[in-house]
């Protein structure tokens, strides 16, 4: 039996390259080789305000683009966290073998709730319902951005206490970083990662961006004060474009780009980002052409992974228990 493997996107803001370049499309690349379960984690986009109307129309595009990017869902199985019940009941249950002192050394929660005016509970309890997408499907991989690898950790952690106290139930799940793009900065400050949510026009390149607004963004990217790509020694703007570019095209190396003016690179950029988006542009026009089309997709997956997010959590309620 192929070892399962489990990564999720939250459906809020925009899709953009990173997103593509750091998850989907290493997700795409190793489908075949696992059971694959691939989530769009709204109930994680929730630990903050989002307009009602907004998050509903972006989990139906964000399936969409899941699928336009690679995912095929007679390979994979393309769910809606909320959908299965299952997330929120065996979070609970790991809340409670999880010391609270665990999550306060969490990184993103006190870079998140320095934004925040009120601090809700959900965020604070953000990684454990991450262990519970996890551990609710015994997966041995998960697909994760440098950036996650905390939570991951921290899912190794609470899934080794619970076995501990409760008996062996929850495997360790290893973490599978692309090679290539794993991590992308914003173009209009290379020093943050790209965000959906980040202010401002030029600081990512959606999925669904037109060529023109991908040309211009590019275009205005933050570069260094020297004239042209000195290969041997690149600034943060120009290497984090020509990690977008390199992950974009094979044919994009330093030699091709080694003393390459700024603009002459940027256009070089440019087009290899456009040439990677369009058939994934293409491919989610013919998705969502159908309305019927997406939602079908979702209950097919909900309806696949169902039998195994219940039985995990039959079996956890068991150990510790409870009624059942």
């Amino acid at each position: 039996m192929k070892t399962r493997v489990f990564s999720g996107v939250q459906p809020s803001g925009q899709l953009h390259i990173g997103n593509y370049l750091g998850a989907l499309k290493n997700w795409a690349e190793i489908q075949s080789l696992y059971q694959s379960i691939f989530c769009i984690v709204d109930l994680h986009a929730v630990t903050v305000y989002q307009d009602p109307a907004v998050l509903s129309a972006k989990i139906r595009e964000t399936a969409a683009l899941f699928i336009a990017a690679g995912i095929d869902p007679e390979q994979s199985s393309i769910i809606v966290q909320s959908s299965v019940p299952a997330h929120a009941e065996l979070a609970w249950l790991l809340t409670c073998v999880t010391p609270v002192g665990w999550l306060n050394r969490m990184t993103q929660f006190k870079a998140k709730a320095e934004k925040q005016e009120t601090v809700g509970d959900g965020l604070l309890q953000y990684p454990v319902l991450m262990t519970a997408d996890i551990l609710l499907y015994q997966a041995g991989v998960v697909p994760v951005g440098e950036d996650q690898s905390q939570h991951l950790e921290l899912a190794r952690d609470i899934a080794q206490r619970f076995n501990s106290i409760y008996g062996d139930l929850f495997i360790m799940p290893a973490t599978h970083l692309p090679a290539v793009g794993a991590r992308i900065m914003g173009l209009d400050d290379p020093a943050q990662k790209m965000s959906k949510s980040a202010p401002g026009s030029g600081h990512a390149i959606a999925l669904l961006d037109d060529p023109k607004t991908i040309q211009k963004k590019i275009a205005r990217a933050t570069t260094d004060s020297l004239p042209a790509v000195n290969a041997e020694s690149m600034g943060p703007g120009i290497a984090n474009l020509f990690t977008i570019g390199q992950a974009c095209e094979d044919s994009i190396t330093r030699e091709s780009v080694d003393g390459m003016r700024y603009g002459d690179f940027k256009k070089r950029i440019a087009e290899a980002v456009i040439a990677r988006l369009e058939p994934i542009q293409r491919r989610y026009l013919e998705v969502t052409s159908d309305p019927a089309y997406v939602p079908a997709i979702l209950t097919q997956g909900r309806d696949r992974v169902l039998p195994i997010a219940e039985d995990t959590v039959c079996k956890a309620k068991r150990a510790m228990g409870l009624y059942v």
